[in-house]
């Protein structure tokens, strides 16, 4: 089965009068939908948006992992464990919330930041928590706490990408456009596999987060 969410279709959220806005691919927060809580191990696709100044304060996490994509500008990371990070574009940041962690996301910059958060569950809850940022990720990030594997794919216009059949597949579109089975996704749609594969084919240059994750 494949579902296609256009980037219209998601929740808004956040402040916009703190310089925050988001969009949730997922129910979230005050946003219930019952048929539409989790796809496979994600719990929660978030485009962020911060101004200049603007972030989320201090607050709670437990028993997610917690993976951020910095699209454009610079995303400040502080935690309890003691990590203080600045995340840039093309750097992946893995924050294993386990039993309990504390953290504060910024826009410390002078420019915009965008950024994709995803949460995914954990196969087992507890344990210490762990923080991690890929500089310049290429390779697959693999997620075994949570059954899942990312892969940032970068096509040229013109080129194919075959989606080999997973129990879950998630594809989120960050930059350009692709068609999939014929239908034409731009940036912040997102397309969910289950079961089956497919073959995406860039119809511009573009950049995709792909999740392959396996059921529980």
């Amino acid at each position: 089965m494949i579902r296609i969410q256009r980037a219209a279709e998601r929740y808004p959220g956040g402040d916009p009068a703190a310089g925050i806005e988001t969009r949730h691919a997922l129910s979230f927060g005050p946003h219930y939908d019952p048929d539409n809580l989790r796809f496979g191990a994600l719990l929660a696709v978030n485009e962020e948006r911060l101004a200049p100044g603007a972030g989320f304060d201090e607050h709670p996490h437990s028993h997610t992992e917690i993976v951020t994509w910095v699209v454009e500008g610079e995303l400040t990371h502080h935690d309890s464990a003691g990590h203080t990070t600045v995340v840039r574009p093309g750097d992946l940041q893995h924050l294993g919330a386990a039993s309990g962690v504390r953290h504060v996301e910024r826009n410390d910059g002078p420019a915009p930041l965008t950024f994709v958060q995803m949460w995914l569950a954990p196969l087992e809850p507890g344990g210490p928590p762990s923080y991690e940022v890929v500089r310049d990720l290429v390779a697959p990030y693999a997620l075994p706490a949570a059954g899942a594997v990312l892969r940032v794919e970068r096509l040229r216009a013109g080129t194919r990408l075959d989606l080999p059949p997973a129990d879950f597949t998630y594809v989120h579109v960050v930059r350009g456009e692709v068609s999939l089975d014929a239908e034409p996704l731009t940036p912040g749609d997102a397309a969910r596999l289950t079961g089956e594969g497919s073959t995406l084919s860039a119809t511009t240059d573009a950049e995709l987060l792909v999740w392959d994750m396996r059921t529980p």
